[in-house]
């Protein structure tokens, strides 16, 4: 029985030595962002080069689509650890997202550094699929005359098909349905549900067969 007393008297004594990181951790368990904030701010002020913290807080910012908040902390991680390909792809996605809501003049001059962030995460890291799905869509969303490329993005969708049968398909299927190639996209995307993409793959095929092929009775029929 004591020891039981015992034990019920240390809760609480750990519950207050918890650290302001394990008490933002916990409220990121419970996907509680706002509540998490605090506590990681906190522990930064004393712990100002703990890398998961600032990770922690630029992915909060992102959620909250403060991108130039979420900008710092990524480019401090950058400056903290330039060998970890992960921080270059937030930091060149916080960008991309950012670039999306200034003007089209100021988005211009910020798209090298994008395309270089995306590419310097896969230089860091060979097998960084999301990284080349960035450059993928960056390149056949952006027009010609600044950049955008068919021929680039089937490049890093034909090394994406190489890492990942799925991610290969669908970024294919992307890639044809962008320029217009229904019928190919239509078959690539039927590839990557037969290579294991049953959700996603079946998305994409039924929104294709809606929105762009005018097939809403095809694409009532996939099951998803």
């Amino acid at each position: 029985m004591k020891k039981i007393v015992f034990l019920f008297l240390l809760v609480p004594l750990f519950l207050f030595s918890q650290s302001d990181f394990e008490k933002g951790e916990g409220c990121l368990r419970k996907e509680k962002l706002e509540q998490a904030q605090p506590f990681f701010e906190a522990f930064l002020k004393k712990n100002p080069t703990h890398l998961k913290t600032i990770e922690y807080l630029g992915d909060i910012a992102a959620h909250n689509k403060e991108w130039d908040k979420a900008i710092g902390y990524y480019k401090k991680l950058k400056q903290l650890k330039p060998s970890e390909a992960n921080y270059y792809y937030k930091y060149g996605g916080a960008l991309g997202l950012k670039a999306k809501e200034v003007s089209k003049f100021k988005a211009l001059g910020m798209i090298g550094e994008i395309k270089s962030s995306f590419e310097k995460a896969i230089a860091l890291n060979p097998k960084h699929i999301e990284a080349r799905w960035a450059l993928v869509m960056l390149y056949i969303k952006l027009p010609g005359i600044v950049g955008g490329s068919e021929s680039k993005a089937v490049q890093y969708s034909n090394e994406l098909l190489k890492l990942s049968p799925v991610d290969g398909y669908l970024s294919k299927g992307q890639i044809d349905e962008h320029f217009g190639k229904y019928a190919s996209a239509e078959e690539q995307y039927k590839q990557a549900i037969v290579a294991g993409s049953q959700k996603k793959g079946s998305q994409m095929l039924a929104n294709l067969y809606k929105y762009k092929m005018n097939l809403p009775e095809k694409a009532a029929k996939i099951k998803i």
